[in-house]
């Protein structure tokens, strides 16, 4: 009862019942929340200070960052989730501020798509600045076995690489991607090393060209620290799934290099495994196994984790058991 009260009345402000609206759209931080609001950081700092101590939100630190979602668990989790789905839809005050969320995004998203414009053509290059890709990559195929796959589909393919990794484990494969530069460099790769059963298309993550049971094997390779909403990709993914079907996650394991989200375009620095977890059950996917993969190898005393994780659409027995943080 005393958890119930002290949440309801950490929500009973209309400033605080904004940041939960616009929470429920994906994680923010201060600054974000400050330009939204039209309020000062102070303000907007204590309505957050507060509702955190109530445990409306969790906050977690990312290099010089600090980013708010909504709580996923426990009492104050299913209060905040209660409170925004009593909102009314048509409410001008929180459509607006969903207006200027999405100014946001766009920006961020614009200037993402000039970075991948500018890097495509060295861009392998800059994917093994601190890890070893073909280690990476190794790991991938052992963690994905000697199971047949009929269909593999890359999102966020980049330069195609896990598709000509995989191109000998697959039937077909199809790679996703937004960015009209790194096709244009992934349909070159393909072509140059032979592969006749894979193939890439124009697509957004959160809006696949696929009916719902389409693929068998889905992965995701060092995409999600570039996303908005990774919860979103992660269901999105499972829906193109089919029953018994498998999602390989392939992101850095939580960093402090601050340099990878200004001169790289990096949204978050790396991916927790509880928010992970946290991610696939909410997708309806069973996590089956998380690796972890030490850098092996150090550039200017810099290295960085990476973290594999294997999931499914819960169809199987054998896929049901979690084997969790398993070092490769």
């Amino acid at each position: 009862m005393d958890e119930l009260l002290s949440g309801l009345r950490a929500a009973a402000e209309a400033t605080r019942v904004r940041i939960l609206f616009l929470l429920a759209h994906g994680e923010a931080n201060v600054s974000e929340l400050t330009q939204i609001l039209g309020q000062s950081q102070p303000r907007v700092s204590r309505h957050l200070k507060l509702m955190a101590e109530a445990g409306l939100i969790s906050r977690h630190k990312e290099g010089n960052w600090v980013l708010f979602r909504l709580r996923e668990e426990d009492l104050g989790g299913a209060l905040s989730r209660a409170i925004v789905d009593l909102l009314p839809g048509n409410d001008p005050v929180l459509t607006g501020d969903l207006a200027r969320l999405e100014e946001i995004r766009n920006r961020r998203a614009e200037a993402a798509s000039r970075y991948f414009a500018e890097n495509a053509t060295r861009w392998e290059e800059l994917r093994s600045l601190h890890v070893r890709e073909e280690d990476v990559e190794q790991a991938m195929v052992r963690l994905a076995g000697q199971r047949p796959i009929r269909l593999h589909v890359d999102l966020g393919t980049g330069t195609g690489a896990v598709l000509r990794r995989f191109a000998s484990h697959a039937a077909q494969g199809i790679g996703i991607d937004s960015s009209r530069d790194m096709l244009a460099i992934a349909r070159v790769n393909l072509e140059a090393a032979g592969i006749r059963n894979a193939q890439v298309r124009h697509g957004e993550i959160y809006a696949l060209p696929f009916p719902d049971g389409f693929a068998d094997f889905v992965t995701i390779h060092q995409v999600m620290h570039f996303l908005e909403d990774p919860a979103r990709a992660l269901a999105e993914a499972a829906r193109v799934l089919e029953p018994g079907g498998r999602l390989l996650v392939v992101d850095f394991a939580p960093h402090e290099l601050d340099e990878l989200r200004t001169g790289h375009a990096h949204r978050r620095l790396g991916i927790a495994a509880e928010h992970m977890a946290q991610w696939l059950s909410r997708a309806g996917l069973t996590l089956v196994q998380h690796d972890v993969l030490p850098p092996p190898w150090r550039k200017q005393g810099q290295g960085l984790t990476v973290s594999l994780w294997l999931a499914a659409q819960p169809a199987s027995p054998a896929l049901a058991t979690p084997k969790m943080d398993r070092a490769t």
